[in-house]
């Protein structure tokens, strides 16, 4: 057979551990023939790709990014290309393509797979916002990288008595925020499930210091809101994709804070390096195992379908499912980390 792969949309550490299982699998074991597709969909839809062969994945398993390189197409872009997909697709001998991504990756997925063409997914985000996996690669390095900028962090900030706003990933959940504030001790953890009341969170952090402390660490997603009307706040545009701009919550946060509590109050903003580096072991270890999965379902004629994490098992489900929803933080998920904070 000849299997086709790309990643596309944010790059999250486990890509190349997937890239690297689905060449070994398919080439040692099946003897199939494999290529990569540079930059996410746009390979596929330009015909732009390499040949992946043993030599080509050497030493890439503990190597974060994705050696294929991503990019994000504009849905209509991808809509109107359904046609050309098709012919690359025929041109280029492909028996099934693998995509690994997100959310949006899916649903593109979906939409070829829909148009007939051979899919087996492979989910990706270091959110881990996808429902109908347990866990998606990336988390928990993730997770990993944010807890030890808490850890350090806690230092600088009892002292200087300072009020640190610490902005992790998390557009439209709260993972991330939620794992890496309950394991460092966070004082106070803002996810955008639950928008935040401005006095309660004063009063939290105030709380802290009229007990003698001298430092707290709030803990806050980047699509975190306030609750309406609770405090004056911006809002950004979309961008191409559908995407909101962020306007930087913990920036807001912290003068609000600084000006209602009379403590110096900073934002810091984790951004990309919760993305970029070595994979930790859990992630090397799932990522290889969808993508050995993946070529399976290949064989199996399985298309349509995505890599799934249940329990200790990998499963495969439809694609339809997968996009279906956001796997959010649950109100009792949120109930266990109030109660330690």
């Amino acid at each position: 057979m000849r299997i086709g792969v790309l990643t596309s949309g944010g790059d999250c550490p486990g890509l190349n551990a997937v890239i690297r299982s689905v060449v070994h699998r398919a080439t040692a074991d099946h003897g199939d023939d494999v290529i990569g597709f540079h930059d996410g969909w746009r390979g596929l839809l330009e015909a732009d790709y390499r040949k992946l062969d043993l030599d080509a994945v050497s030493g890439v398993l503990a190597t974060g990014g994705t050696i294929l390189g991503s990019s994000r197409v504009q849905p209509a872009q991808l809509r109107d290309g359904v046609e050309r997909a098709r012919e690359n697709v025929a041109t280029l001998g492909l028996d099934a393509i693998v995509p690994i991504g997100g959310e949006g990756t899916l649903k593109a997925a979906r939409l070829l797979s829909d148009a007939g063409l051979p899919i087996v997914g492979v989910p990706k985000t270091i959110d881990n916002d996808i429902a109908s996996t347990d866990v998606t690669f990336g988390f928990d390095t993730a997770v990993g990288v944010a807890t030890e900028a808490l850890d350090r962090l806690k230092t600088t900030a009892e002292s200087h008595q300072r009020v640190l706003i610490v902005e992790v990933m998390g557009r439209h959940t709260g993972w991330i925020a939620l794992h890496s504030g309950m394991a460092a001790g966070a004082h106070a953890i803002v996810v955008p499930e639950r928008p935040f009341d401005i006095d309660e969170l004063t009063e939290v952090v105030g709380r802290r210091f009229a007990a003698g402390k001298r430092f707290a660490i709030v803990v806050v997603a980047e699509g975190a809101k306030p609750r309406a009307g609770s405090m004056a706040f911006e809002t950004g545009a979309m961008d191409i994709y559908g995407h909101e701009r962020f306007t930087g919550v913990a920036r807001q946060l912290a003068g609000e804070l600084e000006r209602r509590l009379g403590k110096e109050a900073r934002p810091v903003i984790l951004g990309h390096v919760q993305r970029g580096g070595t994979p930790t072991a859990y992630d090397r270890v799932l990522a290889t195992r969808f993508g050995w999965h993946a070529v399976e379902a290949v064989h199996q004629g399985a298309f349509g379908m995505m890599t799934s994490l249940r329990g200790t098992e990998i499963t495969l489900v439809p694609l339809a499912e997968a996009v279906e929803r956001l796997k959010t933080v649950p109100d009792e998920r949120y109930a266990e980390v109030e109660c330690v904070l």
